[in-house]
């Protein structure tokens, strides 16, 4: 597996790290519950670590040299795409297949599959497009670059594979990705980490949070991507036409700042509004700190303005805690409309806020969709996840030698007729003259 710009290492939250590097980890492990050896390479950043670091059995993190020792903004990644690429060549391991992650690793895994003559399988995560076409007001665009190499991803990998149904459509819609290539593959959770353990209460205690609180949380990056500024306007317009819950709400936002726009723009707009007083703030923290922060709350707020599938909400409602989401890309698969969570159309701040009024004027309501929400996490493992990801493997793994069966007959052919002895006669000169007067 590639992944050039983040480290499956690296803290989820922080940065560019983020669903994508829990997908890989979990994915990895998993694959190597079922037999798989995976050995998932990255940019060497000089942050102190060994070369090689070993996840779980069967899984070991390699880190490449390719440009500085040095964390990098992604504008500065697509540079380092060919050395990082040289220098995957010149390692000492071989390799049935190649899982790139992303578009950078994507033009990566291109080098690599051709070198060294096998398939290639992406996962975008993300879509320039998709991200274009849902910008934030005053959000940078993604640029045309990445946009180009996108396309030559999903013209050349033997094997897309997309989080949901909708991000196959926008990989055939607006990438021209074949079809008959395009694998929907849902993404797990890791159940063994996210749970109701021993539920709100118990997670408030812990946490310091009042036992009678109203508690909606968020939990991501800080970037106008994922929504921050609709939650701080949601809890404004609740505060607003509710303002008996100000004395016991509590807002945990759990989460780092990354990507464009101002690094405190969500909080200076919490003080602009007069919100900040109950908002509380905490760096990303570890999974299994999560997960008490989602056991927590009555309510995760997913207000993102695109997300391929929005893993935080299928974690929080492992935990038994229900999802107020946007209804984009991946979101409605992840969470059940009114059954384990409520979607919203748009992001409209009032939309939200009268959501979360009628959670905290009925808390019965969200008690029971988050007993929904835990059964519905638990159909979605990441055993499941990789059971599903080896049959789209063994599916390039096996038109791979269809082709090289194919190519070896046609070869054959070109050598049979190259080194066949000349007709002392041309054929079509004979049949001519056979057929014509004495």
């Amino acid at each position: 597996m590639l992944s050039v710009h983040t480290s499956p290492l690296h803290q989820p939250g922080t940065g560019d790290a983020g669903g994508m590097n829990v997908y890989m980890v979990q994915l990895s492990r998993a694959l190597a519950e079922h037999g798989v050896e995976v050995d998932l390479y990255t940019r060497c950043r000089g942050e102190g670590g060994p070369a090689r670091v070993d996840l779980a059995p069967g899984v070991q993190v390699r880190h490449l040299p390719a440009g500085p020792r040095a964390a990098l903004p992604k504008e500065a990644m697509p540079g380092l795409v060919l050395p990082f690429s040289l220098a995957l060549l010149k390692e000492d391991r071989r390799y049935d297949l190649v899982h790139s992650h992303y578009w950078l690793s994507g033009q990566a895994g291109r080098i690599a599959a051709a070198g060294w003559r096998i398939p290639l399988v992406h996962t975008a995560h993300t879509l320039a497009r998709v991200k274009n076409a849902a910008l934030a007001e005053g959000d940078r665009p993604e640029p045309e670059l990445r946009i180009r190499g996108e396309h030559q991803v999903a013209a050349s990998a033997d094997r897309l594979i997309a989080n949901t149904a909708d991000e196959a459509r926008a990989l055939r819609e607006s990438y021209g990705a074949c079809a008959r290539r395009t694998e929907v593959v849902r993404p797990g959770v890791d159940l063994g980490t996210f749970g109701p353990g021993g539920g709100r209460a118990q997670a408030r205690a812990r946490l310091g949070l009042p036992a009678d609180a109203f508690v909606p949380m968020y939990a991501g990056r800080i970037q106008p991507l994922k929504g921050p500024d609709v939650m701080v306007r949601a809890i404004a317009e609740l505060l607003s036409a509710a303002p008996w819950l100000r004395p016991r709400i509590v807002v945990p936002v759990v989460g780092g700042h990354s990507g464009s726009g101002p690094r405190d723009g969500a909080w200076e707009l919490a003080r602009e509004l007069g919100v900040a007083d109950v908002l509380r703030l905490s760096p990303p923290v570890p999974q299994r700190e999560l997960a008490q922060w989602y056991r927590a709350a009555d309510v995760l707020v997913v207000p993102s303005r695109s997300e391929s599938f929005g893993l935080v909400a299928l974690e929080a409602q492992a935990c038994g805690t229900p999802v107020l989401a946007a209804a984009v890309g991946g979101l409605p698969t992840a969470v059940r409309d009114g059954v384990t969570g409520m979607l919203v159309e748009g992001h409209d701040p009032a939309a939200y806020a009268r959501r979360l009024r009628h959670l905290a004027e009925r808390p019965g309501a969200g008690i029971a969709m988050g007993v929904a929400a835990v059964a519905h996490a638990r159909s979605m493992s990441w055993r499941a996840a990789a059971a599903r990801t080896l049959e789209v493997y063994r599916g390039a793994l096996a038109e791979e030698r269809r082709t090289a069966a194919v190519d070896g007959r046609r070869e054959r052919v070109r050598q049979e007729r190259r080194h066949a002895p000349a007709s002392p006669t041309p054929l079509s000169w004979r049949v001519e003259k056979a057929g014509s007067p004495a």
